[in-house]
């Protein structure tokens, strides 16, 4: 059983984990998060820790962080588009337990300190911004270190408050060059 409790989006994302693992979830019910939803997660991140396991869309993203700031310290899930996606239907609910696993073995903790060692220009150079196929490089690099698809700004926030070191980002860099055939 995971020690933590998994917040996720609604009841078919509960079915969904449930057959991957055994776990207690408290659900959203969407991004019109209400405050006696807020009071349990933060409870819940006080006695037991929670992580935070969202669809990987803009909705999810909004979710995450609403969560994240009433509950400092979390941990975060995140799963690739490609892994969620059924019949042009994006959520956690259409993964299989197979990846559903692998997204909670790779579990992020947000660092209340957001002083990481990458910078923006690691960014610039990386090809992360500022590029012309910056989109899809932040979507292969966000795969390859576990932090999931963000645009550049909020992407520089993830590599930040999620401690990526110098060398984890030029290993995942070299990695997602030789997928890109760059």
């Amino acid at each position: 059983m995971i020690k933590e409790i998994i917040v996720v989006e609604g009841k078919d994302d509960t079915a969904a984990i449930k057959r991957a693992v055994e776990a207690d979830t408290i659900e959203t019910n969407g991004s019109a998060i209400g405050e006696d939803v807020l009071r349990r997660i933060a409870l819940a991140n006080e006695r037991r820790g929670i992580i935070i396991f969202t669809d990987p869309d803009h909705a999810g993203e909004r979710i995450r962080k609403i969560v994240a700031r009433h509950a400092p310290g979390c941990k975060h899930a995140f799963l690739p588009q490609e892994q969620a996606l059924y019949k042009g239907d994006i959520g956690i609910e259409n993964a299989s337990p197979d990846a559903i696993r692998t997204a909670l073995s790779e579990l992020r903790t947000e660092s209340l300190d957001e002083s990481g060692e990458i910078s923006f220009e690691d960014l610039m150079e990386a090809g992360l911004i500022v590029h012309p196929d910056a989109s899809n490089r932040r979507l292969v690099m966000g795969k390859l270190l576990g932090i999931g698809y963000a645009n550049g700004k909020q992407f520089y926030k993830r590599c930040t408050s999620f401690r990526i070191s110098k060398v984890e980002f030029a290993e995942a860099f070299k990695q997602m060059e030789e997928e890109l055939g760059g």
